[in-house]
């Protein structure tokens, strides 16, 4: 397992709107209570939905980003945003590389999103591997080409003729360096970076009263929106920490799943975040998106270990965060994982995680406690430590270190 680096190079830096729209630059979009909307849109095009073959006109807008530059050899960017798309509207999210002042890549396309399906089916877009840089449902990455920045474009489209228009609230991006040299020796207490007196003492003994669920209760249930339960660890975690806010929607809003199940919300949000060209519910940026409909703050970052992921804790923020390992690679979670969401609800007086795992037979299951070096090395190691981050903006986020990932 790789021993974790406190120093590897993070940044996140997100835009919010109406406040930000001139930071960029706007082709047809305006300012609205909200966020961007179109105004006086800046053209029509035809897009035949790929998953569909259904073809309509749609009037655009777009807002392009100034340069991000961050000042270190950037290997992976991850985007994320929320917004609203009334029916006959959606959003597309491209992302490209700079270096030394000027764009290094072609613009890649990080997603087809809409808050649910009746007009686009949400996707990503496969087969964008080219010489210089890849896109692959979530994420942007490097090849070939250089880059110390990203730039973001981001496209509203409505159905010509509508007086609808989609909003934009935020987007927003963290990029990383390339992970840092892994080795074969197991990690230890040893590889924990060490822990500031004020995050101990806030963090350490502190667990959150997040809701638990279990995703697997859907096992034998609705397969759609990527094959059932045991797939939907997703938007299993992210039901959780809505509920936790008391932001989940209401039951009108989930009374469409009949049967019912064991818990709808749960089918009703792996529904809003499926991603039909990834064929599952896991895309990071489209978790927080739909999170993001609920009237909370909502974004995609890495963390660098778990003495950052503590700090959220001692302010009152669960995270989501995606590992992966084998079975008894930390002990407590017994099964194999290529990818798997949990729910970071606290930690032991002695700083070891305690965890909302969905992937549990029931309920009462869900809380685990881990030991503290191997889950921080299979998190790192395995998303290179990605958290969704999920709160009202009336919690306030602790404070971000001098090189800022939230």
């Amino acid at each position: 397992m790789p021993a974790v680096d406190p120093g590897r190079d993070i940044a996140y830096r997100r835009f919010r709107f109406p406040a930000d729209l001139a930071l960029g630059t706007a082709d047809g979009v305006a300012a609205g209570a909200a966020g961007l909307v179109i105004g006086a849109p800046a053209g029509r095009v035809e897009h035949t939905e790929p998953h569909s073959g259904d073809t309509a006109e749609y009037e655009l807008a777009t807002w392009t980003s100034p340069a991000v530059e961050l000042g270190f050899p950037v290997d992976e960017v991850v985007p994320s945003w929320t917004g609203d798309t009334p029916e006959g509207c959606w959003l597309r999210v491209e992302l490209r590389g700079r270096y030394e002042g000027r764009p290094s890549t072609d613009w890649y396309d990080l997603g087809h999103w809409a808050a649910d399906d009746t007009t686009i089916h949400r996707s990503s877009v496969p087969g964008q591997t080219r010489d210089e840089a890849w896109a692959k449902v979530d994420t942007f990455g490097l090849l070939r080409a250089a880059a110390t920045g990203w730039q973001v474009r981001v496209t509203l489209y409505r159905r010509a003729g509508l007086a609808a228009t989609p909003v934009l609230h935020t987007v927003g991006a963290v990029a990383c360096a390339e992970a840092v040299e892994r080795t074969d020796a197991p990690a230890s207490a040893d590889d924990t970076p060490p822990v500031g007196p004020a995050d101990e003492a806030d963090a350490r003994g502190r667990v959150l009263d997040v809701p638990r669920y279990a995703q697997r209760l859907h096992a034998g249930g609705e397969t759609r929106w990527g094959g059932g339960g045991d797939s939907w660890c997703s938007p299993t975690c992210v039901s959780m920490v809505l509920d936790f806010w008391g932001a989940g929607p209401t039951p009108d809003r989930y009374a469409w799943v009949d049967p019912p199940g064991p818990r709808p919300v749960v089918v009703h949000a792996a529904r809003h975040c499926y991603d039909h060209a990834y064929a599952g519910a896991g895309n990071w940026a489209f978790n927080t998106a739909y999170a993001g409909r609920h009237g909370v703050d909502a974004f995609v970052t890495r963390l660098r270990g778990l003495a950052e992921a503590e700090r959220f804790v001692a302010a009152g923020i669960p995270l989501i965060v995606s590992a992966a390992f084998t079975a008894g690679q930390v002990p407590g979670l017994d099964y194999d994982t290529r990818g798997h969401l949990m729910v970071l609800v606290g930690f032991t007086a002695d700083g070891d995680p305690v965890l909302n795992d969905p992937y549990a037979p029931d309920d009462e299951a869900v809380r685990r406690t881990v030991p503290r070096a191997p889950f921080e090395a299979a998190w790192q190691a395995g998303s290179g430590g990605v958290a969704y981050v999920v709160r009202p903006g009336s919690v306030p986020l602790p404070p971000a270190p001098a090189q800022a990932n939230w």
